[in-house]
């Protein structure tokens, strides 16, 4: 297969990026959160047994109810939808496009309406009917078509699910549509509220969620020796928003992506050696001398087998010069399809202050970069779909 190019069309900039997560929901409280060497996992009774996972804190929690109570068209919404329309609001408002409605929305979910589905699911096995709002309130596209309607958008609007890479998914097509000429300012990012019975249940029966819930680090996400795999859920969302150029209220610039995809084996599984990361990381850094990227910040589940897959692939792509490496999911848990762009606000942050981020149980004898000009970001999805952003210093 030919190596595609990394090169783009226009250069992009990400003039904003918002989230609400287990880590808050303002950025100077996001990074505070960063910089502790301790995890927001907190145990919480699923189907009788208690679980680790990782919510919003409270103050972002009362930050949802008082946007589910504004509208009353809001009452019955899904949290995946309220978490979206709650990031992209912050995200206009940061970008200064205030007065903009002629730009794309692109937010994706793995799961989508978790919470409404199990729940109207439940209503109809019981009584044999479904509510009128059942169907309205659990497609898709209710993320995306209410942030429109939200905003009062008049741009193209698009919702799509490729499970856990789904987020960075949405930001190759917002990088696709503003390349083309079609549009010059595109929203993308990914929303998850993944925290309900049918859907832990779900994530255990594969034997991959943490099982030690009083451990110090109960998910053990990047340490290559773990012998379990310890992975766990945690939700949120984020947005961000690009533009075409290099613009001065710039966070970082897109500098390459990456996207391949592996054959399908195994509904969940990649190869030993992850070739789809191989693949999309080297389009991402097309002509670009390895020795340039400082950091990766690794989409590292905490499963043994993706941690280590992901880990072989950077080597094979870097050799001996591989970067220091990071994740953020021992500590916020596995977001599914918002998790790529947490991932992508992770790596601005380590831009932006100047500072990386280690595991704090395993990257001890990591090398730690003096400079942080090149990131890269990796997220992959049930059956190897995986994307690589190459993002740069301003």
């Amino acid at each position: 297969m030919r190596q595609k190019s990394n090169s783009l069309q226009e250069q992009i900039s990400i003039t904003s990026i918002s989230s609400i997560s287990p880590l808050g929901y303002k950025m100077e409280d996001i990074w505070s959160a960063y910089k502790k060497g301790t995890h927001c996992i907190s145990g919480d009774i699923y189907n009788g047994i208690e679980t680790p996972v990782a919510k919003l804190t409270v103050d972002a929690q009362k930050e949802i109810a008082v946007l589910r109570s504004s509208d009353a068209n809001y009452k019955d919404l899904d949290e995946s939808v309220l978490y979206a329309i709650y990031a992209a609001r912050k995200a206009v408002e940061e970008a200064q496009w205030k007065d903009e409605k002629d730009f794309g929305i692109n937010i994706g979910s793995s799961r989508g309406a978790t919470r409404l589905f199990e729940k109207y699911h439940k209503e109809f096995l019981e009584e044999g009917v479904s509510s009128t709002l059942s169907s309205p309130t659990t497609t898709l596209g209710n993320i995306s078509s209410w942030i429109s309607h939200d905003l009062q958008h008049q741009g193209p609007e698009i919702s799509h699910s490729i499970t856990c890479s789904t987020a960075l998914h949405a930001m190759l097509n917002g990088v696709a549509w503003i390349g083309a000429g079609m549009v010059d300012k595109f929203m993308v990012g990914g929303s998850e509220a993944p925290l309900t019975p049918f859907t832990i249940a779900q994530v255990k029966a594969l034997k991959i969620y943490a099982s030690d819930i009083n451990a110090t680090y109960p998910s053990q996400a990047l340490n290559l020796e773990k012998k379990r795999n310890s992975m766990f859920l945690g939700e949120g969302a984020a947005v961000a928003c690009l533009e075409k150029g290099i613009k001065k209220n710039a966070l970082a610039i897109i500098k390459g992506i990456g996207y391949a995809t592996e054959p399908l084996k195994h509904n969940i599984s990649i190869s030993t050696n992850a070739d789809c990361f191989q693949k999309s990381m080297k389009m991402a850094l097309g002509n670009m001398d390895v020795n340039e990227i400082d950091c990766v910040v690794m989409h590292a589940p905490g499963t043994v087998k993706g941690d280590l897959s992901e880990y072989n692939a950077i080597n094979k792509v870097f050799g001996n010069k591989t970067p220091a490496l990071t994740t953020n999911k021992w500590k916020i848990g596995h977001t599914f399809g918002a998790s790529g762009i947490l991932n992508i606000e992770f790596a601005i942050l380590m831009i932006l202050k100047q500072e990386f981020i280690p595991v704090p149980f395993v990257n001890k004898n990591n090398k730690k970069p003096e400079n942080i000009k090149n990131v890269m970001v990796n997220a992959v999805g049930f059956g190897g779909n995986a994307v690589s952003i190459l993002l740069s210093k301003v």
